[in-house]
């Protein structure tokens, strides 16, 4: 059915305006409304892009930590998320026929560089020894899959890698290279030690858990790899959130924003050990980064214009014959209790509050997680 929005503010779409926005029943952004459409009265509300989430993990049955799909997404007012590394060349082609193809989001994913991916995380680590990497079937699981793969994940901690250290991040980023593809790479506990990381990527280039507090794999543990890390960012490394169970840390961010040290993107690393804490969804995690310091349109930028473009999505949606793609939310006020991942409390004053997500001709109720049904 058509739908014609209004009553709305726009944000995150540079200098565009509009009073309203018709979406045709083809779910496309269309000059008039038709008659007949369904009017959507956005209560005065924010409307932004859709928003992105750059790492999830929702190859739920195909590892023992995803969640479905539907957890992190339009109930969200999530319209596109990226898996980030759940599966490797061996289970790629079923996260693609029974997730990515049956969700009405779009879904991308990075490649795993460890064959198995992430089918028995941690317990059983993707990276243990040369065994688990294949260098001819990922590049050939990458050709089948150009449309919905958007970069090579190699998770580059000691818990991942043990002694075989940054050679899987070596392999990775050559196999990123010959594929003509980005790199995000998972930072965290040693070996390898973060310079080695760093000295290895390139401008596009994903950092994900830019803002973890663990010591001797944190951005922020000498002002010599602060000032690599902030020279990366400015040459176009992108620094990504990634919050998940264990990777982000008030104190790194709120450090590093004030020293202008700013993600590229906020993602939720939303998966079944932090679904319901610390992270809880995209919302709950921009809210976050809001009270650390970033500005309201920083925190659109990072969950929808700068992600979307990242996944080859259009960052402002609003030309007839687009696809209508938009979250509408507002700011709330807040007296709410947060924690990061290693249990420090930060009281935030303002909420993301995401209120539909529209999709083409569908417009979804979304709400954070836990507040369905609530007045904020």
């Amino acid at each position: 059915m058509a739908l014609l929005l209004r009553n709305f503010r726009l944000v995150g779409f540079g200098d565009a305006s509009a009073s309203e926005i018709a979406v045709g029943a083809d779910g496309s952004i269309a000059a008039k409304a038709d008659a007949g459409a369904r009017i959507i009265d956005c209560g005065g509300a924010w409307l932004s892009p859709g928003w992105a989430d750059l790492h999830v993990h929702v190859w739920h049955g195909g590892t023992d930590i995803s969640i479905r799909a539907d957890e992190a997404g339009l109930k969200r007012g999530v319209t596109a998320m990226a898996d980030a590394g759940s599966a490797g060349e061996a289970t790629f082609h079923g996260l693609r026929e029974y997730v990515i193809e049956r969700q009405r989001e779009t879904i991308k994913a990075f490649v795993n560089i460890g064959s198995i991916g992430l089918v028995a995380c941690n317990r059983v680590p993707e990276l243990i020894d040369e065994r688990f990497i294949d260098v001819d079937r990922t590049l050939a699981v990458i050709e089948k899959n150009r449309d919905v793969v958007c970069g090579v994940k190699v998770r580059s901690s000691g818990v991942i890698v043990g002694a075989w250290g940054i050679t899987p991040l070596q392999i990775g980023k050559r196999v990123a290279e010959i594929a003509g593809l980005p790199l995000m790479v998972h930072i965290g506990e040693p070996p390898p030690v973060l310079d080695q990381v760093l000295d290895l990527l390139s401008p596009g280039d994903v950092v994900t858990h830019c803002f973890n507090g663990k010591r001797g794999g944190s951005i922020t543990d000498t002002e010599a790899l602060f000032a690599h890390a902030k020279r990366l960012a400015e040459a176009g490394v992108r620094m990504d959130i990634g919050h998940g169970a264990a990777s982000y840390s008030f104190t790194v961010a709120k450090e590093s924003i004030r020293q202008s040290l700013k993600p590229f993107s906020i993602s939720t690393d939303l998966h079944g050990h932090d679904l319901d804490g610390p992270v809880f969804d995209l919302a709950t995690t921009a809210s976050k980064l809001l009270a650390a310091g970033l500005s309201f349109e920083e925190c659109v930028d990072g969950i929808a214009a700068n992600p979307r473009a990242f996944l080859g999505l259009d960052a402002a949606p609003l030309a007839p014959g687009s696809r209508a793609d938009f979250t509408v939310f507002d700011l709330a006020d807040s007296d709410e209790e947060a924690r990061d991942s290693q249990g420090n409390v930060l009281r935030l004053e303002k909420t993301f509050e995401p209120r539909l997500a529209i999709l083409g001709a569908v417009a979804t109720p979304a709400a954070r997680a836990g507040r369905e049904g609530s007045d904020g």
